[in-house]
């Protein structure tokens, strides 16, 4: 029976302003990508979301990114390496520190918007990160995009590298993602969510926004927490990966005490 993890970028509200319905997602989704604190977040609604995600054994990444509130973290940036390397050491340490205090811990890394695109393919900064990561705890396992070259540069620095495949986001024939700019980036349509997910899990294959196919590898797909048809994807996708008999699970193990 093939499986397949489903995470979702959590914790993203900042004090009255919410952002996603992140108790509903913590019901549906194995793992959860939870901000840091620089792209979005703020303490006391992370830990909030951690204590939800232990009580319900859903597996902590860390969601690091630019430190960039203004822009979501999805405007590129070119900080120097000791920077880079040390934002992200910060952002991964705040995020064990209420971890710890929620009960669970943090079990991989994802990074978040402009800095997981731009290392997808940029030397320089997926070195950075992942020096940051080997650093602080080389243990964690990095979640990265499917075929890009950031997985062969991880795994050849000693890391475990998990590849995701994106439920709600277009592709480019090379396998980037579609600019959020460009009509189509985005798709919010529940049931060619489920359709084109599903045939990714049989068969690795994913039609680009140009109608060309490409082959994607991944072991966990991601629903993006803040768009508003979110938890309709979710419901949706479960649904249908459940008739089809593939097994939902996260691709660590969850953390109990």
């Amino acid at each position: 029976m093939p499986s397949i993890d489903l995470n979702s970028d959590l914790g993203e509200s900042f004090g009255p302003w919410p952002m996603g319905n992140d108790a509903a997602m913590l019901e549906l989704v194995t793992s959860a990508n939870i901000a840091c604190g620089f792209h979005a977040g703020d303490p006391a609604g992370i830990l909030n979301v951690l204590k939800i995600a232990a009580s319900r054994n859903v597996v902590i990444g860390a969601h690091v990114g630019y430190r960039d509130l203004v822009g979501f973290g999805r405007r590129n940036m070119d900080p120097s390496s000791a920077e880079l390397v040390a934002d992200t050491i910060y952002q991964i340490g705040a995020l064990q520190a209420l971890a710890t205090a929620a009960g669970t811990r943090v079990r991989y890394v994802k990074p978040h918007g402009a800095l997981y695109n731009t290392i997808a393919n940029d030397a320089r900064q997926a070195a950075d990160v992942i020096a940051a990561i080997k650093a602080i705890d080389p243990s964690l396992t990095l979640m990265a995009l499917a075929g890009a070259p950031i997985v062969a540069r991880a795994r050849d620095a000693g890391l475990t590298v998990v590849c995701e495949a994106f439920a709600d986001r277009a592709y480019n024939a090379d396998g980037s993602l579609v600019d959020r700019r460009l009509a189509g980036a985005v798709i919010h349509d529940p049931e060619q969510i489920a359709k084109r997910m599903l045939r990714m899990v049989r068969e690795r294959l994913i039609k680009t926004i140009d109608g060309a196919e490409i082959e994607l590898d991944a072991q966990s797909i991601c629903i993006h927490g803040d768009t508003p048809t979110a938890v309709a994807i979710a419901q949706g996708l479960r649904r249908a990966l459940d008739a089809e008999g593939v097994k939902l699970q996260a691709f660590v193990g969850a953390f109990h005490g």
